[in-house]
């Protein structure tokens, strides 16, 4: 797994748990006027957003007609008429948008229909739970038949079929969510009389830590026994209008939203992911709506993007628009949503605001690939919200198609959409290279001719020897000559270990010198890399953060493998170990400030350039802190080997170490604290 991915993954796990205690903290922070709740995006950072609400709630239905729900679980709308799994009453209500009820069906046919799915045609296929069968009713509510456990010998003799959710798609093929069937997505044929024909889009077992520890322990039978790897089972689903199935899974994390093509590949990738997801609705223009049982609800773009984060959890004090455990979302033609909440057996019925549906107008042009007639109206959500970035990528794209290259840099930029600034900015490099390439080529032959032309004067005039001179005496001054010996590192690194254990070439000033510029490099790289590469959030300058990074950093791996060749019988001293590891940096000195530099004029093509470059830097150092352990503690391989992994287990114990006292001293003064506040309490209740 690539670095910039394992970044990915973990700024998606991260966000989770920022979403999460921003979200059940709305109440704190205070409530918009017009809804019990707050709005969020997500910038191009991955970072919430506070925005405009989105969803404001309307109405609420609490009775189908005089009947009351139990435990709905499931909610369709089919030109707008409202399909409802009554679950706990073993019945499907069949009601209006204002909540007049119409028929039931499956009355002593049904027992616990957990999921339902209505088709154009109002042919009605219900997931039934306790009977372990999927029902069909036709468009009056009659039963027309139904489909239980296949008996294909690819379907698994012991594979449970407890059917929970159900959709059909154009074809007439069937997908069943099954409790406890952890081989994937049941698909049955309709034709040929529910005829399995295979899982479909499996979830994948995650990998852990613990679990590669097992593997090094365990053989494959144990781990059968003891440990068995069992994927997540798909909660919910729902099929768009080109067969693309869009499911969510609990406890799944990266992977929680998944649009499946016709092969059961995700095509989104890792989204923003959020704990407890319930159910999933695809929109009419490709949007995406997942709800959680804790009451938030999200809409993405079609792409994974998140537009809107609402809702939230009651408290108990029932209010409009909070939630105490939703089941399933649905929206009626005119875009609003409802939302069934199966503790309350009630529905909620959100209407959009205004900046809603102008973002929706311009993102139906923006998902069709018509950027240019989107760019009026990302405009005007840009002059509701300036920090709405998805807005500025829209913008961005319009800009592109126009050409205008410049104002679509601009744009990208500031939407913090880095795929599309890339583009932008090979388009002007491009642009740039061909105007001036001739200029760059006729002043690099000037200055190669120029260059020529003094080396062959001063060797016969000597033109330079007075500049030489002063070189020569500056490079003979101790300390910059002390510096100036890095540079055996590059092509004799065991004569320049030799020279600080046996010549005393360096001394502890020149190492902290270089010890100091390397940490100026570090900072360099981090706040001066171009957009494109960089990994600090804009704004977020925290120098004597990283400054105390590094150096207790430094200090623990120096203390560590000190400690370590000590009891070892190495033969380096403290000082010299101290050198030759700020020597052993010298391909930082060499690499870091040139490859910052290029990240600012390359684009995502070259990135292969700094990858490159990183990495390469970076196992010269290992290499080089190698012949360092070597030579200074007069070692063998073996005794190298051992001695890294005894360095690092041992940092790794110093940290452990550290982080027991901290937790131990902020419990004290924790405790310190609470008996300060009692004793002033008492004292001036005494007063």
């Amino acid at each position: 797994m690539g670095m910039e991915k394992v970044k990915k993954y973990l700024k998606v796990i991260l966000s989770i748990t920022i979403i999460s205690s921003i979200l059940f903290t709305s109440s704190t922070f205070g409530t918009r006027a017009d809804a019990p709740y707050r709005t969020f995006t997500v910038d191009g950072n991955g970072v919430l957003v506070e925005t405009q609400t989105a969803y404001l709630p309307v109405n609420r239905i609490n009775m189908i007609g005089d009947l009351r729900m139990n435990g709905a679980s499931d909610l369709q709308i089919v030109n707008d008429i409202m399909y409802i799994a009554d679950s706990e009453n073993g019945r499907i209500l069949v009601a209006d948008l204002e909540g007049n009820l119409i028929r039931t069906v499956g009355e002593g046919i049904l027992s616990v229909p957990r999921g339902i799915f209505v088709t154009n045609d109002h042919r009605l296929y219900v997931a039934d739970e306790w009977e372990r069968l999927v029902f069909v009713f036709d468009e009056t509510g009659e039963f027309v038949t139904y489909y239980g456990r296949p008996d294909h010998p690819l379907f698994g003799d012991n594979a449970p079929f407890i059917p929970q959710k159900v959709v059909v798609d154009n074809r007439g093929n069937i997908f069943v969510i099954s409790q406890g069937n952890t081989n994937g997505i049941i698909q049955l044929s309709q034709a040929n009389n529910g005829e399995f024909l295979g899982y479909f889009g499996v979830n994948r077992a995650r990998i852990t830590l613990l679990g590669m520890f097992r593997d090094l322990i365990f053989n494959e039978e144990q781990r059968q026994q003891l440990f068995p790897i069992v994927p997540a089972t798909t909660t919910n689903m729902d099929i768009d209008s080109r067969g693309l199935i869009h499911t969510v899974t609990e406890g799944d994390g990266l992977e929680m939203l998944e649009k499946l093509n016709m092969a059961g590949n995700d095509m989104l990738g890792p989204t923003l992911s959020f704990e407890n997801p319930t159910d999933v609705l695809v929109g009419p223009y490709g949007n995406i709506f997942v709800a959680t049982a804790s009451g938030f609800i999200i809409e993405y773009t079609s792409e994974g993007q998140v537009l809107f984060i609402f809702g939230g959890q009651d408290n108990g004090d029932q209010r409009v628009g909070l939630f105490h455990t939703v089941s399933a979302i649905a929206l009626d033609s005119q875009h609003r949503l409802y939302v069934l909440d199966r503790q309350m057996n009630e529905i909620q019925i959100f209407e959009r605001t205004e900046f809603a549906k102008t973002v929706h107008e311009a993102l139906i042009y923006y998902q069709d690939g018509l950027y240019l007639q989107s760019m009026e109206p990302w405009q005007r959500v840009l002059e509701m919200n300036s920090l709405f970035d998805f807005a500025q990528v829209g913008i961005g794209e319009a800009m592109f198609q126009y050409h205008d290259y410049e104002g679509a840099l601009r744009a990208f930029r500031s939407g913090l959409n880095r795929q599309g600034y890339s583009q932008a900015f090979w388009e002007i490099r491009n642009v740039w290279l061909r105007q001036n390439l001739p200029t760059v080529f006729y002043v690099g032959g000037v200055l190669f001719i120029t260059n020529k032309i003094i080396k062959y004067v001063d060797k016969k005039k000597g033109i330079l020897t007075p500049v030489k001179n002063v070189v020569a005496r500056v490079f003979a001054v101790r300390i910059i000559k002390e510096l100036n010996f890095i540079w055996t590192f590059i092509k004799r690194p065991i004569d320049g270990f030799y020279g600080i254990k046996h010549e005393n070439r360096v001394s502890m000033t020149s190492t902290t010198i270089w010890f100091v510029v390397l940490i100026g490099i570090f900072l360099f790289n981090r706040y001066q890399t171009g957009f494109l590469f960089r990994t600090v959030l804009d704004g977020q300058y925290n120098v004597g953060l990283d400054i105390l990074f590094l150096v207790g950093a430094f200090i623990l791996v120096l203390s560590s493998h000190y400690l370590v060749s000590t009891v070892t019988e190495g033969e380096g001293k403290f000082k010299q170990v101290y050198s030759g590891l700020v020597y052993s940096m010298m391909p930082f000195v060499m690499l870091i400030p040139p490859a910052t530099l290029l990240s600012n004029v390359l684009t995502f093509n070259e990135r292969f350039l700094l990858t490159f470059t990183y990495t390469f830097a970076f196992l010269w150092v290992f290499v080089l802190i190698i012949i360092m352990i070597k030579e200074l503690h007069n070692y063998e391989i073996k005794q190298v080997v051992k001695n890294i992994f005894v360095t690092i287990f041992t940092a790794l114990l110093f940290i452990l170490i550290i982080f027991i006292v901290y937790v131990l001293f902020m419990q004290f003064y924790g405790f310190a604290v609470a008996v300060f506040r009692e004793a002033v309490h008492r004292f001036g209740t005494q007063i």
